[in-house]
């Protein structure tokens, strides 16, 4: 009975491998599975006619699907799963006693042997070699950093965090080293603090506390994804003062996000002196209503000035502590522009750009100017606008910046000294789509465009530009980061520009001009739809994380079903090996996709010892242009769910569906690291070390009820940027699994690990403590794009 049994079971895995297997083989794909189908189908009939050559037949099936394996994936034990899980459990069950003996029953023996020699020793070697594999992960690249910490050679943060980025450089680097590597394990909670700020039903799905701190005139300073700003001590985390806005609830907002609050203080900054803002700052400098102000850019479009000391709004700052940057943006769609990132307060000035909805219209969208203010009385001292670059005086009430020009959504940076601001543009809406662009226009030439600005004027510097016609979405997301560094025996002034492709472009931050260098390499220009114009070249500089092309073996799942319905896939899309394959209404793999390599969290340097640490991402995505029609030309398109698309591109020609490639488990298609942690030598370029980042815990499964509570070290998606330290430190959360870890700057070791009460997908800040104690502190309040545990903590630590 368990002998036909278990045959009727092998023979329905082996029916259903041969159905799928043969889908894949007829559109080119791998044949292995249509022989491992067969070998189950084979066997399933033995076992039916109680022939003991069933076990013998399994057993060189196992040996060929091994061959095969390392054949495919090596030994990279992650990528052994969905190839070997099914045959490797069946190949135990039959290899067991009460399998064996029926089979083996003779004339001359009423029972039979209990273990079957050949399939017997087979197993157990699979087994011993499994648990061979589990010590061993062919990934991590090991090295040491070994360049000498010069302290005079980058500032950083020093007891404060005054700023998004710990200073307008955008390094995230503190000079703080009383935690390091010797230490850093005594690492326990200090604080935690809730902030009541959860989302409801009403929420943006991409509901998402993702602010890192300000520690600033001894109180620490963030925004809630409602732009509340709290103010706490930074010893005990106990409140000093809230703002609590009017909520505006609405699932129609595309993000839901405060990144950070910013800081600027009269008496420390020395003004900026300008022809437009001499006559205006001068005499009321001294006279401010607050001396010391947080500034809080709102998700509908206010910038608001409080009092560092009691959060009340800035009397003189505006109208009564507000500006309404929706003025001169001429009429607005409902949530078509928003603002997530932390202003830049550099000088006197506060500036900032803004965040428009992705592929929502194809007319109408917001510009994406970029507009500095005064910082004592809210008055517009300059614009720079890309549709007009020479326009930079202040736009005159009633007129209107023109629309639908490249936005700049990240936090700037800004170098003080040489005077110089850093706008990372990203694209104009709608991302996906050229065919109603003009080549010759400002706008296409400031698309995914690093742009240097006068900090006194706004008067345009230079540019380099990352994308060239961007139709992937591959905006500049992240803040640039400027430090001096010694490439190759020469010192210069350089900023660096993460982008999602993947690139680290190194720059000077004078001229624009390459230190690393940077090569045009040639891409796809065929297909897409008709009248897309293809730019056949794309740069990649000589510093990247650009993922290696995908091939039917990168594909991936927890079993052999799930992987073959990612391998058909694969196999049933355009992917053109690169990350610039057009999208198409059948379905294009997009690899890197939009979320990026690297995203909002930036990078973080060590600008003492030139070392530049970062979080690159792995995920593919499926991008399905889908044809509008005039009858729908103004109408939401929805999902088989009744869902609606976010990228609808109304008025336009087509729709575009973007998802992640990723089977109907929810896991993705492509083999694990997803997540990985990078040290490079800036000297050089070269990277030192490298690992896998997060594990599966806590992971939100659609195969699972409730997380998934193991939490094995595969390499999970990070959203969030590392923290440096002169302890020789990298401190980072982001990842999937709720945790926040410290790890070496020299070799990449994690030295120790905390699970956070929610997701951390935020970036990190450290200070010290009136007590002369140093901190480090994260907000750890989910994501909702990737489904990690929501909340409204903030949590401090330090050492015991």
């Amino acid at each position: 009975m368990v002998t036909k049994l278990t045959g009727s079971l092998i023979a329905i895995i082996g029916l259903a491998m041969l159905y799928m297997g043969g889908r894949l083989l007829l559109l080119g794909g791998s044949p292995f599975y249509v022989i491992m189908a067969l070998g189950l189908l084979i066997t399933a009939v033995l076992l039916f006619k109680n022939k003991r050559i069933a076990l013998s037949i399994y057993a060189t099936l196992m040996w060929l699907v091994a061959a095969w394996i390392l054949f495919e994936v090596g030994f990279d034990k992650w990528q052994w799963i969905p190839r070997g899980d099914i045959i490797g459990l069946i190949g135990v069950w039959l290899a067991l006693p009460w399998v064996v003996r029926p089979l083996t029953r003779t004339q001359d023996r009423a029972t039979g042997r209990a273990f079957h020699p050949y399939l017997g020793t087979t197993v157990l070697v699979m087994i011993a070699l499994v648990i061979g594999m589990m010590f061993y992960d062919p990934l991590p690249q090991e090295g040491n950093l070994t360049t000498a910490r010069n302290a005079e050679s980058g500032e950083g943060a020093q007891n404060d965090w005054a700023a998004y980025g710990g200073t307008t450089d955008g390094l995230r680097f503190s000079n703080l080293k009383q935690i390091t590597a010797d230490n850093a394990s005594n690492l326990d909670t200090a604080w935690t603090y809730h902030t009541g700020d959860l989302r409801t039903a009403q929420d943006a799905s991409e509901y998402t506390f993702e602010a890192t701190p300000l520690m600033v005139n001894n109180t620490v300073y963030f925004c809630t994804p409602h732009n509340e700003v709290h103010a706490l001590n930074p010893e005990t985390g106990a409140l000093k003062w809230k703002t609590t806005p009017p909520r505006e609830r609405s699932y129609m907002q595309q993000h839901q996000t405060c990144r950070g609050v910013s800081y600027y203080d009269a008496a420390a900054t020395p003004a900026v002196s300008t022809a437009q803002t001499a006559a205006v700052t001068t005499p009321v400098r001294s006279q401010a209503v607050c001396r010391k102000r947080i500034f809080n850019a709102t998700n509908d479009n206010k910038l608001l000035a409080l009092d560092a000391d009691t959060g009340k709004p800035c009397a003189d700052f505006g109208d009564r502590g507000m500006v309404d940057l929706r003025e001169n943006m001429g009429p607005l769609r409902d949530h078509a522009l928003m603002q997530t990132a932390a202003p830049l307060v550099a000088g006197n000035l506060v500036i900032l750009g803004g965040s428009v909805m992705d592929n929502g219209y194809n007319a109408g969208n917001p510009s994406g100017v970029i507009r500095a203010y005064d910082a004592i009385t809210g008055r517009l001292v300059w614009n720079f606008d890309p549709a007009r670059p020479d326009m930079t005086q202040p736009l005159p009430a009633g007129q209107s910046y023109p629309q639908d020009t490249p936005v700049a959504w990240a936090t700037l940076s800004a170098d003080t000294k040489n005077g110089l601001v850093y706008v990372p543009f990203g694209n104009a809406s709608p991302d996906e789509l050229g065919t109603h662009r003009d080549a010759n226009s400002n706008t296409e030439k400031f698309r995914d465009t690093l742009v240097a600005l006068d900090l006194k004027t706004g008067a345009f510097k230079w540019r380099f530009q990352s994308s060239k016609h961007d139709l992937w979405d591959r905006d500049n997301p992240s803040q640039p980061s400027l430090l001096d560094i010694d490439y190759q025996g020469k010192r210069q002034p350089v900023v660096i520009l993460p982008t999602k492709t993947g690139n680290l472009f190194v720059l000077n931050r004078l001229t624009g001009q390459a230190v690393y260098p940077i090569n045009q390499v040639a891409v796809s220009t065929k297909g897409g739809v008709a009248g897309e114009d293809f730019s056949p070249t794309q740069p990649v500089s000589a510093l990247n994380f650009i993922p290696a092309p995908l091939s039917e073996k990168s594909m991936w799942g927890l079993t052999a079903f799930d992987q073959m319905a990612c391998r058909i896939e694969y196999k049933s899309m355009r992917y053109d090996g690169n990350p610039w394959t057009p999208s198409t209404v059948a379905g294009s793999i997009v690899f890197p996709g939009n979320i990026g390599v690297f995203n909002w969290g930036s990078v973080s340097v060590d600008p003492q010892r030139q070392i530049l640490v970062a979080a690159p991402v792995r995920l593919a995505y499926r991008y399905n242009l889908i044809k509008r029609s005039p009858e729908n030309a103004e109408k939401r398109l929805f999902t088989k769910d009744g869902t609606p698309y976010w990228n609808e591109n109304f008025d336009g020609d087509y729709a575009i569906h973007i998802q992640q490639f990723a089977s109907s488990l929810g896991i993705p298609c492509i083999a694990p690291p997803w997540g990985r942690m990078v040290g490079v030598d800036l000297t050089t370029g070269k990277t030192a070390w490298l690992r896998r980042v997060g594990t599966t815990k806590n992971l939100k499964t659609t195969f699972l009820p409730g997380r998934f509570p193991i939490g094995f070290p595969m390499g999970m998606v990070a959203h969030g940027g590392p923290l440096t330290t002169a302890g020789d430190l990298v401190f980072h959360g982001a990842t999937a699994d709720n945790f926040f870890r410290a790890y070496d700057i020299n070799s990449g070791k994690l030295l120790w690990q905390t699970e956070l009460p929610a997701g951390g997908q935020a970036t990190p800040a450290t200070y010290m403590g009136a007590d002369n104690r140093q901190y480090v502190i994260i907000a750890a309040g989910g994501h909702g794009s990737m489904g990690t545990k929501e909340g409204d903590a903030v949590v401090a630590f330090r050492l015991k």
